[in-house]
């Protein structure tokens, strides 16, 4: 088992193994991957395309059910879950930054960050928006719609609306792909800062070995499996 750094793990998998039907008959995209995220801490998960990265990632925040094994959220199976009492967990426990930035082009960017507040319910979601918004420099923007913004601020947009909820587990899934070097760079270090700031647990999926490094550990996967 791949182990946390930690006494109480935030983050946990046993036996997590992901199965698809194909017309060459069952692959298995992921085989039993055992795991243990301590709180705080960073960790990137590396390997080449198709080695079932971003399986474990859906898999971990519950936005997929595997075939067999478990997952446990700050002591909460996911896995024993409803759909509903997933989307709970997410709502309480996750954040989400995703290489495409997922923004929702009709809504600003203050109604991009306000979004998951106010589908969880929270108190004063404008005010919350708005603060994450400029902790992440980009309170002159907030009015703006994401066709008007970079990709490095829609990027930005998209950390500040996964930080609003002070989430447990931040999974980052290539966030730096779609952004050239310099800007990338700049996007790695905000996502550091506030992983260290905040104390949230960062779990990123990346190509980059330089981003890798600046993790607490590396994780490599192949073929489905954890090495």
């Amino acid at each position: 088992m791949q182990q946390a750094t930690g006494a109480q793990p935030v983050l946990k998998s046993a036996g997590l193994t992901k199965k698809v039907s194909s017309p060459e008959g069952e692959l298995t995209i992921l085989d039993q991957a055992d795991l243990e995220i301590s709180a705080g801490e960073s960790v990137a998960i590396l390997g080449p395309s198709g080695a079932g990265k971003s399986t474990l990632l859906s898999l971990l925040a519950g936005l997929d059910l595997p075939t067999s094994g478990q997952v446990w959220v700050n002591g909460r199976e996911l896995t024993a879950l409803d759909e509903d009492g997933r989307a709970a967990v997410r709502a309480d426990q996750v954040g989400f930054v995703f290489q495409s930035f997922h923004l929702v082009p009709a809504l600003t960017a203050l109604e991009n960050v306000m979004l998951p507040l106010e589908l969880a319910g929270r108190p004063d979601p404008r005010a919350a928006a708005r603060a994450a918004l400029e902790e992440v420099g980009l309170g002159p923007r907030i009015g703006h719609y994401p066709r008007q913004l970079s990709g490095g601020e829609r990027q930005r947009v998209a950390i500040a609306r996964a930080f609003v909820g002070a989430p447990a587990v931040l999974f980052a899934d290539e966030p730096t792909g779609n952004l050239d070097s310099r800007t990338g760079g700049r996007i790695a270090d905000l996502l550091f800062g506030l992983n260290a700031e905040r104390g949230t647990t960062l779990v990123l999926v990346t190509h980059d070995r330089v981003l890798a490094q600046r993790c607490d550990r590396q994780l490599e996967m192949d073929s489905g499996r954890l090495l």
